[in-house]
């Protein structure tokens, strides 16, 4: 690739970064000042207090999103993938499993993928309600019930479209984000230049004295504070997609500069006209611009939705791939970008709740609360995944591993504990969703495990039975047979019930497993591997990543390299469908014990899951106790 080529592929990569990845953390302008300044919080709207607000923004922007997400975190990459998900396969490996840390680090991995699902429940809710809020100030005592009407309906039609991919309109979220980062940066400089004493929030001083002689007040802002980082998981997630250059660059070249003008502006703005604080943003540059910022405000708020939908489906998958949910109905929106998914299970759902978080809050102000908690704790959640992949992965010195991560882990911390004052305040709403998600994948972690104890307890060494049943063997009949079957199931329950009831056997008879490793891809060509177990039977192994697309037809056509061809119209595919029952006494509690029931009853099936042929498939039940 010529340097030419390279520089218009990072520029194209960049504008498409500032789209997607900063969609979130872009929208945060219009409502964290005002959030920060709630009467609630007892903060009085003085110049000093503005300037040390301002200034622990710029701060909390240099320090957190630049030094810690974008120059250390970005460093931690699972073969080039990004987010929690990838950070806790990535800490997991580091360990191993008989490790006291094995359990607490998984535990941990998934609490701060709990918590990002709360943060894309908020976000879009936040975001557009945030936008819509606008009319407020374009119309003085505009009933509340329009507002929320009016966000309502711009939500449902962002989750309506989502089936169709955002192949489309996604080529627009770049230059749009460009837009709206320019607006924010010129609205700053106007505004900077009505008061330019704002400048003084550079220092970060204005920021430590602004602590110290606040101290308690003070403390209770940084929960609103916390606003203006938000986002900043996102651009980590989203590594896999653009890589780290186009997303360093997409920060310090835009989105960084835009923000801190911004804030700045705003800070100015209040200087000059405190009673602005109703809606700074919206009160920047006059009453005339109002609704051209409504229009921008709405796409930029949409475009951060979007980047956080897509980002729960991914970890959806993630989570699937990992074990840790039952297997959903993945559909593919693009026929050239694989990362581009719909889940239409997920994607339902999370509007409703959504929409219920809309109703219960009303407005941006009172989900404040509710966002900082989810952001903080995810954010805390991978600052401690990290101290472990630069001591354990990276075997770097313990000292170093304690000054790379111990003062973003305090910075943490203290962003969450103040996070978690407002806990009655809509804090509670994210951890409420964030302990049903924790258990309800935790329990099916565990009931996994239970039933592959029941299997394996049950076991018949495949080798054995494969010896005693060819000293006199049943019938062979045309064609191809391949049985699905666990890691170390033994012999598969299909083979033994076709044996019972058929009396025959395949000329050709193979053993299929499937292993979910914690990485997230594995090259194609070494996804399969076939080994000859005597007598025309053949074991093979499929390997996938966590954010590989499960697909045994395709890999089936790998192992003609390695001697083992396959006509599809000549092999059936023999599945026990397991049917599980919760016994007495079990690995679990009772109500967990169900819960996992109900779950594996509505999971979806193997063979879809794994794009194998419907016509192809031959299914036979298996009862197993937990």
């Amino acid at each position: 690739m010529t340097a030419q080529h390279k520089k218009s592929s990072l520029a194209a990569l960049t504008l498409a970064a500032v789209g997607i990845v900063y969609g979130d953390i872009g929208t945060s302008p219009l409502y964290t000042l005002k959030a920060v300044f709630d009467k609630e919080h007892g903060l009085a709207l003085t110049t000093p207090n503005l300037i040390g607000i301002i200034s622990l923004i710029f701060w909390g922007l240099t320090l957190i999103v630049s030094l810690k997400y974008v120059t250390l975190v970005l460093r931690a990459d699972n073969r080039g993938e990004g987010g929690i998900m990838a950070l806790m396969a990535l800490a997991l490996n580091s360990v191993t499993k008989a490790s006291k840390w094995y359990l607490p680090l998984m535990v941990m991995g998934v609490f701060g993928a709990t918590m990002f699902y709360g943060d894309s429940v908020i976000t879009p809710a936040i975001s557009v309600l945030g936008a819509i809020e606008g009319l407020e100030v374009a119309i003085p005592g505009i009933p509340t019930w329009v507002v929320l009407l009016i966000t309502a309906i711009v939500l449902v039609c962002l989750y309506s479209v989502q089936r169709r991919g955002t192949a489309g309109i996604g080529r627009w979220f770049g230059p749009i984000m460009v837009i709206w980062f320019a607006a924010l940066a010129a609205m700053g400089v106007v505004n900077i230049i009505e008061a330019p004493q704002i400048l003084a929030a550079l220092n970060p001083l204005r920021a430590l004295g602004f602590m110290l002689e606040n101290r308690y007040t003070a403390f209770i802002a940084l929960g609103a504070v916390v606003l203006a980082l938000t986002g900043a998981e996102a651009l980590y997630a989203d590594m896999g997609h653009f890589g780290k250059k186009p997303i360093r660059a997409a920060w310090f070249l835009i989105a960084f500069p835009a923000l801190a003008l911004n804030y700045m502006g705003q800070g100015a703005l209040l200087i000059v006209h405190p009673e602005h604080i109703s809606n700074p943003f919206y009160n920047q540059l006059g009453s005339w611009s109002v609704y051209p910022l409504l229009l921008l405000s709405t796409m930029a708020a949409v475009i951060a939705s979007q980047a956080t939908i897509s980002g729960t489906f991914s970890m959806t998958k993630q989570a699937i791939a990992l074990g840790l949910m039952p297997r959903m109905r993945v559909l593919h929106t693009s026929e050239s970008e694989i990362g581009q998914i719909y889940i239409p299970a997920v994607n339902w759902l999370q509007l409703v709740v959504v929409l219920i978080g809309v109703l219960i809050f009303q407005s941006s102000d009172n989900m404040a609360g509710a966002y900082g908690i989810a952001v903080t704790a995810t954010m805390l959640c991978t600052t401690v995944l990290t101290f472990f992949v630069t001591r354990y992965r990276w075997h770097l010195p313990l000292v170093l591993c304690f000054g790379a991560t111990g003062f973003f882990i305090v910075m943490d911390i203290m962003l969450f504990s103040s996070s978690t004052l407002k806990l009655f305040h809509g804090g509670w709403f994210p951890l409420l969703l964030g302990a049903i998600l924790f258990t309800g994948m935790m329990t099916w972690k565990r009931g996994r495990q239970l039933v592959f104890e029941n299997l394996q307890s049950h076991a018949i060494p495949l080798d054995d039975f494969l010896q005693s049943l060819f000293v006199a063997p049943p019938t062979r009949v045309y064609g191809t047979a391949i049985f699905l079957r666990g890691e170390s199931d033994g012999v598969p329950h299909a083979l033994l019930h076709n044996l019972s009831h058929n009396k025959v056997l395949h000329e050709r008879v193979v053993f299929l497993t499937v292993h979910m490793l914690e990485e997230p891809w594995v090259p194609a060509a070494e996804q399969a591997k076939v080994t000859a177990l005597g007598h025309d039977c053949f074991q093979i192994n499929v390997y996938y990543g966590f954010k590989d697309e499960p697909d045994i037809p395709k890999v089936l056509l790998q192992c003609a390299e390695q001697g083992l061809p396959f006509e599809m119209m000549e092999t059936s595919f023999f599945i026990a469908r397991q049917t599980v029952i919760s016994a007495p006494g079990g690995g679990m509690a009772p109500w967990r014990e169900h819960l996992f029931v109900t779950m594996s009853r509505n999971a979806r099936g193997a063979a879809d899951y794994y794009q194998i042929p419907p016509n192809r498939v031959i299914e036979l039940g298996t009862q197993v106790e937990i």
